[in-house]
């Protein structure tokens, strides 16, 4: 992806596949994924930079959101745990961008702890039928595809789900009114009846193939955020330069100079640790500590480093037009998307050997 990457403006949520499909044709959906698929073959801290570059010049949390969970949600759950079939199938299209895909996780009573999971698959001749909702879905209702995860016979499985299949309903209810860049819907499955060939992995290998999506979402969704950071720093900069107060520039007073200082830290830190999260995946090493303090810390200092921004502004950054106070609404989402922040000082805590709750390992 070049810095000439040009995006049509957001107009709801009509503009949003051509949005996605101009990034894909840029080679966004292409990085750490083999030649062989459609891929570049290169590593994981070239997909961190290239998505540092989409958050930049986007400045939309929404669409580095959308493209994330296609990616992390469904493309790398393919390449890892998909039969030769289903790579040959899927991989490509998803690779170019035709499909639109994600995963279906969250459920009315349940987010996080998977274990109170209640959507039901049962063996049906040749097939399956699925019953349930999930709520809260990146990308649903436009997706073309979603990982499904539901209890067949007790564990956990996953099963891809079209939208087009008979008893499944992707809807727009439950919309999110942050990162307007994604769309976030709902799932309904009625007595959907899918083929056997929809199963991904072994039957009851879902919390598995759910988990690693998980750490390596948590790991890589914010490489696109330090982008949007990296703006606003820039923004915040120049305005200390040129606001006037007293007998020199706003940023000589030191209150707003430690403020900024904050600021370029917190982006510096959250870059070193995208990069050993990019390390250790590159090097085949596990992620979970890594991945769970990597968006820990990178949703809380997206969260400051907003308020930080609008508060230098002052009333100007309040204005719409500014572009910094919509970033407030949504850094408040990064703190529950893939997790909140609570959970993840659970989990953190359990990795740790401090923590209970989690049957997490390193």
């Amino acid at each position: 992806m070049t810095d000439a990457l040009s995006l049509p403006p957001y107009t709801g949520p009509a503009s949003l596949r051509e949005r996605f499909r101009r990034v894909a044709a840029n080679g966004l959906l292409s990085h750490a994924l083999p030649a062989e698929f459609g891929g570049r073959g290169d590593d994981y801290l070239a997909l961190c930079q290239t998505h540092r570059k989409l958050g930049k010049i986007s400045r939309d949390p929404g669409l580095v959101l959308m493209v994330n969970a296609h990616l992390w949600g469904a493309v790398f759950p393919l390449l890892r745990h998909g039969d030769e079939k289903q790579r040959k199938r899927f991989l490509p299209p998803l690779i170019r961008g035709d499909w639109l895909a994600g995963h279906a996780i969250t459920e009315p009573g349940c987010g996080t702890d998977v274990q109170a999971m209640t959507a039901r698959a049962k063996i049906d001749g040749d097939g399956y039928r699925l019953h349930g909702e999930k709520r809260y879905i990146t990308n649903a209702p436009l997706a073309d595809w979603l990982i499904v995860y539901a209890r067949l016979d007790g564990p956990i499985s996953a099963f891809l789900v079209h939208r087009d299949d008979p008893g499944c309903r992707f809807t727009d209810e439950h919309a999110l009114q942050a990162c307007r860049g994604s769309t976030t819907g709902g799932v309904w499955l009625n007595d959907c009846r899918i083929g056997a060939d929809r199963l991904l992995g072994k039957p009851g290998a879902g919390e598995r193939i759910l988990q690693q999506a998980l750490e390596y979402e948590r790991a890589f969704i914010f490489a696109g955020i330090t982008g949007v950071m990296d703006w606003q720093l820039e923004q915040v900069v120049a305005r200390s330069r040129q606001r006037l107060s007293g007998n020199g520039h706003l940023g000589r007073h030191q209150a707003i100079a430690h403020r900024i200082a904050d600021m370029t830290l917190r982006l510096n830190t959250l870059n070193l640790w995208l990069q050993e999260c990019a390390r250790l995946a590159d090097t085949g090493q596990r992620l979970t500590l890594a991945a769970a303090q990597t968006k820990l810390y990178a949703a809380e200092a997206f969260l400051q480093s907003s308020l930080d921004a609008v508060h230098l502004f002052g009333a100007l950054g309040l204005e719409a037009e500014s572009g910094l106070v919509e970033l407030v609404q949504d850094a408040l989402a990064g703190r529950l998307f893939s997790g909140s922040s609570e959970a993840l000082k659970n989990l953190i805590a359990a990795l740790s050997g401090t923590g209970e709750g989690y049957r997490a390992r390193r």
